[in-house]
């Protein structure tokens, strides 16, 4: 029998790796897990409980706020405010940065990034949804931690992750070293390592983009959907379409399978829709870890300077090949425009 490795003991386990944390970093992966296990819980209640639909307000980002998204929110920020290692939660659901001030966390070393449940119009229709995360060290030493600790490149994240609530519920993330995935086990109430060292595909054969936008796509965009559909044996031509409306589930897919997730400027978008710091850099980290690419059509993501706590931005994310053919339609078409 093979032995099961708990979350827990595994981030003991690979607690070397950051001589400079002390622990916090690990005891903060660990309250993570304990609000994602809380979360699946009501998630796994819909349709038997009054936690579906709308809750009867907006988001800074002007979106209907379903119930799951604020009872996900309340879970996540209060099990970081217990455990004392975050001292900044930033979150889809609130318009200004929460500042954890008890008298352990107000001095805690690190940020928290989060969107408390993507794809959440879904939940009505059980559709898998999920929690993405972000974790940064903070930057001031003296004084109350501010805006300026959460707007940092991508490149300065030293955890991120997702999980995804769906068929089984998983948690998977990355400090830098590779990732790794863990499955709830309902009967023990742990997050399992289940999928070691996961890697995605140089290449798949899985485009996921919502086509419904066709008609405002940018010329690249649409010249690589046609490239996709395009019998070709020689490259497991036609593609398959496929597009869940959940960035985790999407992502989670590709990653295992191979594919490629494009979410570009349209024309009601012309900064991309998908936020930068909670959805897209900690996305960007985990699929570069696990040996893909992520970029915003030109840019490498990591890269791009946050100048907006909810900054938007594009993404083209997957598959390294698939990455940068994708992109090579888009330069193109950048090229024919300016000639």
């Amino acid at each position: 029998m093979n032995k099961v490795i708990t979350l827990g003991q595994f981030i003991i386990e690979k607690q070397a790796d950051f001589p400079y944390a002390k622990g916090e970093l690990s005891r903060l992966l660990r309250d993570i897990g304990i609000a994602a296990k809380i979360v699946n819980r009501e998630v796994n209640k819909a349709g038997l409980m009054d936690i579906l639909g709308n809750a009867g307000s907006t988001n800074i980002q002007g979106e209907s706020q379903q119930k799951l998204d604020v009872y996900a929110d309340q879970q996540f920020i209060s099990a970081l405010k217990c455990g004392g290692e975050c001292c900044i939660v930033a979150s889809e659901e609130n318009e200004d940065i929460i500042r954890l001030d008890t008298d352990v966390s107000k001095n805690a070393k690190y940020i928290v990034a989060i969107d408390p449940l993507d794809g959440s119009s879904n939940i009505d229709v059980n559709v898998p949804v999920g929690t993405i995360f972000s974790i940064y060290r903070r930057k001031t030493t003296a004084g109350q931690a501010s805006l300026k600790d959460v707007m940092q490149k991508g490149t300065e994240q030293v955890a991120a992750g997702y999980i995804i609530y769906g068929s089984s519920t998983m948690l998977v993330y990355t400090t830098g070293k590779g990732v790794n995935g863990f499955t709830l086990d309902p009967s023990i109430g742990e997050f399992c390592l289940s999928h070691p060292d996961m890697q995605i595909p140089e290449r798949g054969v899985i485009y996921s983009i919502n086509e419904g936008n066709y008609v405002h796509f940018p010329q690249g965009v649409k010249d690589y959907i046609k490239y996709c559909q395009v019998e070709d044996p020689k490259t497991n031509r036609p593609y398959a379409s496929r597009y869940i409306g959940s960035m985790v589930a999407d992502i989670h897919r590709n990653l295992i399978k191979g594919g490629i997730f494009i979410y570009p400027v349209t024309s009601s978008a012309p900064n991309g829709k998908l936020r930068l710091v909670y959805e897209c850099n900690p996305m960007a980290f985990l699929i570069e870890q696990a040996g893909g690419r992520a970029t915003n059509g030109k840019d490498r993501i990591l890269n791009l300077t946050v100048t907006e706590l909810h900054q938007r931005s594009p993404i083209f994310i997957g598959s390294k090949e698939m990455v940068k053919k994708a992109e090579s339609f888009n330069l193109l078409n950048e090229i024919l425009q300016k000639s």
